[in-house]
């Protein structure tokens, strides 16, 4: 059985995706919790992943460290899980958009961590946050508009759920917490998302969490 390394579920953003990935995929994996910013931390991480960061799959003599490499890491080893849409110009954009949330969007992140714990009031967002807001709501406008009837007209960015919904999740997940304001697509699409079984089953177990990260709880 492979080993799936996490951070926190409510704060670790790319936790999530991994997870997400690996779901779709069916993998068997052991998880494997580690709290965020503690003094043995960067000890335990690093006791797996050489990067020092999570998510991190460990298959046997194989270790894969980072998002996008578990998402085409799974597509391989599960070819009918739809990790990318069937597609060939769909599946381009998605990895593109996907690419595009793995190397971007700073000032959302940094302004605006993951914390499921984060139930309001609604912060304001600065210039930078609301651009990134605003490239993001075209990007999955962009998908929906082009490809989101996939294989079911499901309500997802490429219709039915991809990889490209994963890397976006945690995205969702900080409008939600810090009450994004957003347009009726973008709110539903966030609800979609919210709505997921794999989402809803992320966010009961984080939910049972008591880890603390005290700089972003007091957001």
């Amino acid at each position: 059985m492979a080993t799936l390394i996490l951070g926190n579920r409510i704060y670790s953003s790319w936790s999530l995706r991994g997870w997400l990935l690996v779901r779709q995929a069916g993998l068997a994996v052991e998880e494997i919790v580690i709290p965020l910013r503690t003094p043995d931390t960067a000890s335990e991480i690093g006791k797996h992943s050489p990067s020092g960061k999570v998510p991190t799959l460990v298959a046997g003599d194989l270790t894969v460290w980072d998002s996008l490499a578990i998402a085409e890491y799974c597509a391989e080893q599960a070819p009918d899980a739809g990790i990318w849409p069937a597609n060939a110009a769909a599946r381009a954009v998605a990895r593109s958009v996907s690419a595009e949330m793995h190397a971007g969007f700073q000032a959302l992140r940094g302004a605006w961590p993951m914390n499921l714990k984060r139930k309001g009031p609604a912060l304001a967002p600065d210039a930078a946050v609301a651009a990134d807001i605003a490239r993001i709501s075209a990007i999955w406008a962009d998908c929906r508009a082009r490809f989101g009837q996939g294989r079911s007209g499901g309500p997802f960015l490429f219709g039915d759920w991809c990889a490209a919904d994963a890397m976006y999740a945690p995205v969702v997940s900080r409008y939600v917490s810090y009450g994004a304001p957003l347009d009726p697509q973008a709110t539903a699409y966030c609800t979609a998302v919210m709505n997921h079984p794999l989402m809803r089953e992320w966010s009961e177990r984080a939910s049972t969490e008591t880890w603390a990260i005290s700089d972003i709880d007091a957001l």
